[in-house]
């Protein structure tokens, strides 16, 4: 299986001026974390990296010093994860077929989870590892007055790896840049062109690190599963 891993943002909800997924957690770089997990799963071939190049200095001094036996290629990113993803898709290695993508960002994200998504993957065209929403949620309009309550046993909390047919995605991406289409995920592409997208159940800690607060949370867990 091949792996793309946007990696272009910012550090900005974090209060920080750099790249989030090069801020320390427990002694390593968030970024160290996302690819350890996925050197560790079995399915995992390859892995490109789609960054920006300020930021490659950095990414490249990480994959140095991490026990990585599989390939791994900076790719430079764009402007949105939108973007990034697109140009990740132009550097696959020609005999791709399927492709992993997952944010940088989550990486408490095991390798038994990349492992399902790729055995998934070869029964269905497109997939999102994803979560039941627990909470109860609500619509609301711009001054802030609820409209509605959706049912929440029809919510799921999309999370990554996300997982997609190359020749199809690619024909997604295509067809996003000419109708100018802005998304948030390469699931909404999918939907969006009439092809089906299946939910893999995904895990309750495959949290996005995008806050203070969930960097803390992020050390508590990888601090309890060294414990175990």
């Amino acid at each position: 299986m091949y792996l793309l891993i946007p990696a272009a943002g910012s550090g900005k909800r974090m209060g920080h001026d750099r790249n989030k997924v090069l801020l320390p957690l427990l002694g390593q770089p968030i970024f160290a974390w996302t690819l350890l997990a996925a050197e560790a799963a079995t399915s995992i071939q390859w892995i490109g990296i789609m960054g920006q190049p300020i930021d490659f200095p950095d990414f490249q001094a990480c994959i140095d010093t991490l026990p990585l036996t599989k390939p791994v290629q900076l790719i430079i990113g764009g402007s949105t994860r939108q973007e990034s993803v697109y140009n990740g898709l132009q550097a696959l290695p020609p005999e791709a077929e399927q492709v992993l993508i997952h944010d940088c960002a989550r990486c408490l994200a095991t390798p038994d989870l990349f492992d399902r998504a790729t055995l998934a993957l070869q029964t269905q065209l497109g997939l999102i590892a994803a979560v039941t929403v627990k909470d109860t949620i609500k619509v609301v309009d711009g001054d802030l007055l609820v409209q509605n309550t959706p049912d929440r046993a029809n919510l799921w909390a999309a999370q990554t790896p996300q997982g997609f047919s190359v020749k199809q995605l690619k024909d997604c991406h295509e067809r996003g840049l000419t109708e100018g289409w802005e998304v948030t995920d390469d699931a909404a592409l999918f939907e969006r062109c009439g092809l089906p997208v299946h939910i893999l159940p995904g895990e309750e800690t495959n949290l996005k690190v995008t806050t203070p607060v969930d960097l803390a949370i992020a050390e508590f867990i990888l601090r309890q599963r060294q414990n175990q």
